[in-house]
C-alpha cells in the first residue's frame, strides 16, 4: 500500500516536471525507454516476417522469391490480397489507416495519441503484406509501430501532450534507426518528415531513442545488416554533369511515382475488397515476368550495387516496381513505400551507371556507385526530405566520398520533383 502511494506520488511529480520548460532530464530518460521498447517491437516484427519466409522460400533466404515456381509466385500475392481485402472489408474506414501518413495525421490533429488497436492492425497487416510477397517495404509499418509504442507509453503514464508529441518523434527515429542501422538519419527523418519541426528540447530525447534502437538492432542483427556497402568513390570530376543528369531523371521518376499513386487514390469510393484484390492481382501478374519486384527486394539492390544485374533488367524492374507499388498503394494496399523507393532509386541509378560505363568506359564510375547515389536521390525526392536522405546515404555507405555527389544529386532530384512537377512529400 505504501509502495503504491510512493509510486503514484513520483509519477505525479514526474508529470509536473515534464510540463515545465526544464524537463530535459526527464525527456532524455523517456527517449531511452521509448527507443528501446520500439526497437524490441521492430526486431520481433522483422523476425516474424523473415522466419516463416526462410522456411518457405528456397535456400532459406527470406527474399528469394525469384526461385519460386511461377505458379506459386503468382498465387502468393493474390492469396495475400484476398486475406488483406477481407480484413480491410471488416474494418471501419477510420481503422484502415496505417503507416507514416497515419502517424503524421495523429501528430498533427490528435497530439500524437495513437491507439493500441491501430498498432495491432498495422502489425498483422505488415506481416501479411510482406509475407505474401507484395511489392512493399517494412520501414513504413516499423515507423507506425515505433511511434505507437512510444505514444502508448506516454498515454499509460498520463503525460502532458507536449511530451507525447516528443515521444512520437522518439519512436519514429527509433524505427528508422533500427530498420537501417542509421541513427542520424532516424533523428533527421523524425524531425524533417514526421514532426516537421526542429526544437532543442526535442533533439536530445530523439537522439537517445535513435541510439538505443541502433544498439539493440545491432545486438540482434550485427552491423551493416540492411544493405551491402562496398567502399566506392567518384572516379573524376567529369562525373559531375552525369550526376546532375541522374538527378533530373530520378526527380522525374519520383514525380511519376507520386502521380500514379494519386491517380489510383481517385478510386477510393470503390469497394475496398475489390481494390485490394486488384492491387494483388497486378503484383501477381508482374511477378510472373519480374519476380525481383516481390517483397522488399534488398537482395536485388545488393546485386545492383555489386554490378551483377544487366542493364535491360535494371530498367525493367525499376519501372515495373514503380508502377506496381504506386498502383497498389493508391488502391489501398497497406504497404510501406520507403523500401520500394530505395529499390527503384538503386535500380534506376544502377541502370544509368551501366549506361554511363557503356558510353564512356574510361571515365565512368562503377555501377554500384551510381546505384548508391540513385537510392538516396529517389528517397529524397519522393519524401521531399533531402537532409534525411543524405544522412541515410552517408550512414548506409560509411563512405565520406559519397557526400559531395550525394548532396548534388539529392538536391537536384528534390528540386526537379518539387519545382518542375510541383510534387509534395508523398506522405502529405
Amino acid at each position: 500500500m505504501l509502495w503504491n502511494k510512493l509510486h503514484d506520488a513520483y509519477i505525479r511529480l514526474f508529470r509536473r516536471q515534464l510540463a515545465g520548460t526544464d524537463a530535459l532530464p526527464q525527456l532524455a530518460l523517456l527517449g531511452l525507454i521509448s527507443g528501446s521498447l520500439s526497437a524490441l517491437v521492430i526486431v520481433i516484427f522483422r523476425f516474424l516476417i523473415e522466419w516463416p519466409l526462410s522456411y518457405f522460400l528456397p535456400d532459406n533466404n527470406p527474399e528469394n522469391f525469384e526461385a519460386l515456381h511461377w505458379a506459386i509466385r503468382s498465387m502468393l500475392p493474390l492469396s495475400g490480397a484476398v486475406i488483406i481485402g477481407l480484413c480491410w472489408y471488416k474494418l471501419h474506414i477510420s481503422q484502415r489507416k496505417t503507416g507514416v501518413a497515419y502517424v503524421m495525421e495523429r501528430l498533427g490533429y490528435h497530439q500524437g495519441y495513437i491507439t493500441f488497436k491501430s498498432a495491432l492492425t498495422q502489425f498483422f497487416a505488415g506481416l501479411i503484406t510482406m509475407g505474401s510477397g507484395q511489392s512493399a517495404g517494412r520501414e513504413g509499418p516499423a515507423v507506425h509501430l515505433g511511434a505507437a509504442c512510444a505514444s502508448l507509453l506516454g498515454q499509460k503514464m498520463r503525460l502532458p501532450n507536449n511530451s507525447i508529441r516528443t515521444l512520437v518523434g522518439c519512436g519514429t527515429a527509433a524505427a528508422v534507426s533500427a530498420s537501417f542501422d542509421t541513427p542520424i538519419a532516424g533523428v533527421i527523418f523524425a524531425m524533417e518528415v514526421v514532426m516537421m519541426e526542429y526544437t532543442i528540447a526535442g533533439f536530445t530525447p530523439v537522439i537517445l531513442a535513435s541510439v538505443s534502437a541502433a544498439i539493440i538492432a545491432q545486438f540482434f542483427y550485427g552491423i551493416n545488416y540492411a544493405l551491402v556497402v562496398p567502399q566506392l568513390e567518384m572516379s573524376s570530376l567529369m562525373d559531375i554533369p552525369y550526376v546532375v543528369a541522374m538527378g533530373i531523371v530520378l526527380g522525374t521518376l519520383s514525380a511519376l511515382f507520386v502521380a500514379v499513386l494519386r491517380y489510383f487514390m481517385r478510386f477510393q469510393s470503390r469497394p475496398i475488397f475489390l481494390r485490394i484484390l486488384a492491387g494483388g492481382a497486378l503484383t501477381a501478374l508482374a511477378a510472373l515476368a519480374f519476380p525481383q519486384i516481390m517483397g522488399i527486394g534488398y537482395d536485388t539492390v545488393n546485386q545492383t550495387i555489386l554490378g551483377e544485374v544487366s542493364l535491360s533488367l535494371l530498367c525493367a524492374v525499376a519501372l515495373v516496381k514503380l508502377l506496381v507499388t504506386a498502383t497498389a498503394v493508391g488502391l489501398g494496399m497497406p504497404s510501406g513505400i520507403i523500401g520500394p523507393t530505395i529499390f527503384i532509386g538503386a535500380t534506376a541509378g544502377g541502370a544509368m551507371g551501366a549506361l554511363g560505363a557503356f558510353i564512356a568506359p574510361e571515365s565512368a564510375s562503377s555501377t554500384g556507385f551510381y546505384a548508391m547515389l540513385g537510392r538516396g536521390a529517389m528517397m529524397g525526392a519522393v519524401l521531399q526530405a533531402p537532409l534525411a536522405a543524405l544522412m541515410a546515404l552517408l550512414e548506409l555507405t560509411h563512405n565520406p566520398n559519397i557526400i559531395l555527389p550525394g548532396m548534388l544529386i539529392i538536391t537536384v532530384s528534390s528540386m526537379v520533383a518539387s519545382e518542375v512537377f510541383k510534387q509534395r512529400s508523398v506522405f502529405l
